[in-house]
């Protein structure tokens, strides 16, 4: 918990969008101080800082929608404030409502989330300064026109560089799968580049998608990526198996080539160029090859003759399907259409987006986080709002604008934002007090001084959130000094506001919590449904709905670490309950793993017995899998016997079925995949079977 607050996290905003945002917020205060309309320009520039923070990856139509939406709720906002400001009733109704609805948009993601608070902190603050009707609609005109702003600068390169957002994404999952590559993971982790693989499926086959020829491309390209991913997950894993040390060198040779081969392909994707240093990396990979067959040839141990055909026909794999993504680098970095048109491919189910109405039907109730969030929300805003013009605070907007940053669905959210909002805010007061009063006095001055730490903001709130308060204070105090608001004389009154916020959106978490030791088993049997999923569209040997099974299990992969990770910052939570769920992703992780290995291996061995043989017990497997989640959500579900003699026989046969094929590789690679799997259930029934028995005994007793 505490941990969180000193962590730095690795810079993701690239240093263009931070100039545009910088340039989309003072430009238009540079024209207003240029034409003698200075509060004008400064509205401007408000709705334009308020926008930034959506400018984030994506296709360029999402992103248009989503600063559009942003841009409208704040200017709405703005003019609702403004026109109820002058009673605190009122605007105390209008807190509670906005608090809860903005609140409530959590439940359609992180964007929406954003764009909700943004509106409330446009409420509270144009409330501070109530306005007549006209001068209310100009004021949020103005607010959205800053937004609009944004939005035309984030999606200018649309027409001259249609794909670069889709390009940058499958650039990125090249390198983070190079990366992944040259450090080889425990069983226990996760697979490499999950979340990146998350988000080019959601950038290629989302509602969002951009369409044409080219797509299809990055849609095969994507494909291809996943396939490469699978072979370099087998072939570590043959390697870390391997008793040969030399065979393990050649082996980690081969892995290197294959790095460097990716890297040489993000850098094209990149540049929109072909890939020519990609040629020389294949070409040691085929070297590494007729290595490998060397070693197998020179070879007199059995089970290791075994282990190098094994790593002989996962090598041999993955060459093709490096040589095939590398040639649709080409296409798409020189030419940039296909040959022929691919067919339009579809979102898995998990995956796709409901509508938003349906999902906040959904969340309409006491046992959603989302709904429990948006009360606190929304009792909150009201709350700081009534607060504020009770004490009568100097722009206590402060004090409601705090507890709409600081209250989050999660207590490590709401802790960390909060505490580090309260240190970030006071050093931010302090930091533009001294810079204003000592060194940039002159209007001149202080907009030069706004655009360094405008760009400064940009880039290092999503490293470190107490940094990026500390310079986001500053910039607030230096756009206020243009009003004519002395950065010193309300520095007291600001500091008080802010601790106070802080305080009560701590203080409304501790009342009504969000436990995540409730959420965490059944986050956890979700997970393990879907790798059923996955298991069933293996046994049915379908592309298409392999494919979507394995992106529907590693979204639900993707929130049961974030439940664990929600878990472990919980400051009361059962050191039972956090080691049991620990275990049980580090298996479930074992499992997918295998699961991958066997996907990879599957394709090798010809329809007959063999692939009969393996396809049947993997229905098996699903069918403990299942059982095994259904402990998860039910402590009084039977458990499933081991599989392991039935694992066993099926080996025998498996390798009865295969006999007469040269160095047995591919029905190898099956059996060890299907012992691994088979090793990872047991671990799980045996996990739940000693956690559980505790509560059952008491349940025996009562």
């Amino acid at each position: 918990m505490l941990h969180s607050l000193v962590q730095f996290k690795p810079r993701d905003v690239p240093l263009r969008v931070a100039l545009r945002n910088s340039a989309g917020l003072v430009m238009p205060l540079a024209a207003g101080i240029a034409s003698g309309h200075t509060e004008a320009g400064l509205a401007v520039a408000a709705g334009a800082l308020n926008t930034m923070f959506t400018d984030l990856p994506g296709p360029y139509r999402l992103r248009m929608q989503r600063m559009l939406l942003t841009a409208l709720a704040a200017g709405f906002a703005a003019v609702v404030g403004s026109l109820l400001g002058a009673s605190t009733v009122l605007v105390m109704l209008a807190a509670l409502a906005w608090g809860i609805g903005g609140g409530l948009l959590v439940a359609l993601g992180s964007d929406a989330g954003r764009a909700g608070m943004t509106s409330m902190i446009l409420l509270v603050i144009m409330a501070a300064d109530p306005l007549p009707l006209p001068l209310a609609l100009a004021a949020g005109g103005l607010i959205f026109a800053g937004g609009l702003l944004q939005t035309v600068l984030a999606i200018a390169a649309w027409p001259l560089q249609r794909y670069r957002p889709e390009r940058e994404a499958l650039a990125a999952l090249c390198r983070g799968l190079a990366a992944s590559a040259r450090r080889p993971s425990a069983q226990g982790e996760a697979p490499p580049v999950t979340q990146s693989l998350l988000d080019v499926e959601r950038l290629l086959h989302g509602a969002h998608r951009d369409r044409g020829d080219v797509m299809d491309i990055f849609r095969i390209l994507a494909d291809l990526i996943e396939r490469i991913r699978l072979e370099l997950l087998s072939l570590e894993d043959v390697r870390a198996a391997l008793a040969d040390a030399e065979g393990g060198a050649t082996i980690g040779r081969a892995i290197e080539y294959a790095a460097r081969a990716l890297e040489a392909m993000a850098g094209a994707l990149d540049r929109g160029t072909r890939p020519l240093a990609a040629t020389a990396a294949l070409e040691g990979f085929d070297a590494t090859q007729d290595a490998l067959r060397e070693l197998h040839r020179r070879s007199e141990d059995r089970r290791g003759r075994r282990q190098l055909a094994v790593a002989i026909a996962r090598a041999g794999s993955l060459g093709g399907q490096l040589r095939a993504a590398l040639r649709n680098v080409d296409i798409a970095g020189s030419r940039g259409e296909l040959r022929r048109r691919a067919a339009e491919s579809r979102l898995p189910r998990a995956l796709r987006p409901r509508s938003a109405a349906a999902t906040l039907r959904a969340n309409l109730g006491f046992g959603s986080s989302a709904f429990r969030h948006a009360l606190r929300c929304g009792i909150g805003l009201a709350l700081g709002v009534g607060i504020q013009n009770l004490l009568g605070w100097s722009h206590g907007f402060w004090l409601p604008m705090t507890v709409a940053i600081v209250l989050k669905p999660d207590f490590a959210g709401t802790f960390r934002v909060g505490v580090l909002r309260v240190a970030g805010t006071l050093a931010g007061l302090a930091l533009a007090t001294a810079l204003v009063h000592f060194a940039f006095g002159g209007e001149w001055e202080r907009l030069a001084l706004l655009a360094v730490l405008a760009i400064a903001f940009r880039m290092l709130v999503t490293m470190h959130y107490g940094v990026g308060v500390m310079v986001l204070t500053a910039m607030v105090v230096i756009m206020l000094s243009f009003q004519g608001v002395a950065p010193g004389v309300t520095m007291l009154a600001r500091s008080s506001a802010t601790i106070a916020g802080s305080l009560l959106a701590l203080t409304l978490y501790a009342l009504w919590p969000t436990r995540e030791t409730e959420r965490i088993r059944p986050a956890l049997a979700k997970m393990l449904e879907a790798y059923r999923g996955y298991l069933l569209a293996l046994a049915g040997g379908e592309g298409a709905a392999c494919a979507d099974a394995r992106s529907t299990a590693r979204s639900a992969r993707t929130n049961a670490q974030a439940s664990l990770d929600r878990l472990r910052d919980e400051p009361r939570h059962r050191r039972s309950l956090l080691a049991l769920a620990e275990d049980v992703f580090a298996n479930a992780n074992r499992f997918v793993r295998a699961s991958m290995m066997l996907e990879a291996a599957l394709p090798g061995i010809a329809e007959g017995a063999a692939r009969e043989i393996a396809t049947q017990f993997t229905a098996r497997l699903g069918a403990h899998l299942d059982a095994i989640a259904a402990r998860l959500r039910d402590p009084a579900a039977p458990l499933p016997p081991s599989l392991r003699e039935e694992e066993r026989n099926v080996l025998k046969e498996l390798d009865a079925a295969t006999t007469g094929e040269d160095g047995h590789g591919p029905a190898s690679s099956v059996g060890d995949a299907l012992d691994r799997m088979t090793d990872s259930l047991d671990a799980l029934a045996h996990l739940l079977r000693v956690a559980d028995r505790p509560r059952r005994a008491r349940a025996v007793a009562a």
